[in-house]
């Protein structure tokens, strides 16, 4: 695979909704974007502005009104069923708002799930598992059940999830918003830690403007359009306050 198929595209990208009494609304409004491995970018919007659906645009879990999506240069709507669920389970790793661990399954067990569809199991599995754990130091709770780890904790098991497949792009909603403030700067130091060591590609989507200092390439979500700021921001102030 050369370099220049290493990337997620949109081009001229909607998704609207059909609401009441026959209206619509369009939650993402024309987008051209490019991420390649490497870029972390964090995506700030308010409620309702279309960010969400843009990351679910970008991974392939919303399907376009109008527009291409392509994912290491494949047409990803053009893909069959089985491709599709291939590229869900190899290519991209999702860490979502809420962790939704698996209750009656351990810390270790949650993290192999993924690895299980493509039949990484046993001692191989079980290694990977432990060790992108302790990578996010939670080493010494593998055998801890959902409910005895904290809500950051929790975050950490699945971010460490996501990972299991070793992804080429990792997209995060809202990863943080459930998480007090320490938590919250353990979160992101982590994410920055996966960026420098792991190379992939990261998109986040966040209220919290505050979180842009933590990316390379930052951008605003507002009314459903896309506006890529200028800035180097990894190390820097947000151009504004969380809001």
């Amino acid at each position: 695979m050369n370099n220049m198929s290493e990337t997620i595209v949109l081009c001229e990208v909607r998704k609207k909704y059909r609401l009441d009494a026959g209206a619509s609304i369009d939650a993402v409004d024309g987008v051209d974007l490019k991420l390649k491995r490497g870029d972390f970018l964090v995506v700030v919007g308010r409620s309702g502005s279309g960010k969400t659906t843009l990351l679910n645009l970008m991974g392939g879990l919303a399907r376009p009104t109008a527009g291409t999506v392509k994912i290491d240069g494949a047409d990803f709507w053009s893909l069959s069923v089985r491709e599709q669920a291939a590229v869900h389970n190899q290519t991209i790793g999702f860490v979502f708002q809420f962790p939704s661990l698996m209750p009656s399954l351990t810390a270790i067990e949650n993290v192999m799930l993924p690895g299980s569809l493509r039949k990484l199991g046993g001692v191989v599995g079980q290694t990977r598992a432990w060790e992108l754990l302790d990578a996010v130091g939670l080493g010494d709770r593998t055998t801890s059940l959902p409910r005895q780890l904290s809500a950051g904790q929790q975050q950490r098991v699945a971010i460490a999830r996501a990972l299991v497949n070793e992804p080429a792009y990792l997209l995060a909603d809202e990863p943080s918003s459930d998480l007090d403030e320490e938590t919250e700067r353990e979160m992101m130091a982590l994410f920055t830690e996966i960026h420098l060591t792991r190379g992939l590609g990261i998109a986040m989507v966040t209220h919290a403007r505050d979180l842009v200092s933590h990316a390379t390439r930052a951008a605003e979500m507002t009314s459903g359009k896309f506006k890529e700021l200028s800035g180097k921001w990894r190390g820097t102030q947000a151009p504004s306050q969380r809001g």
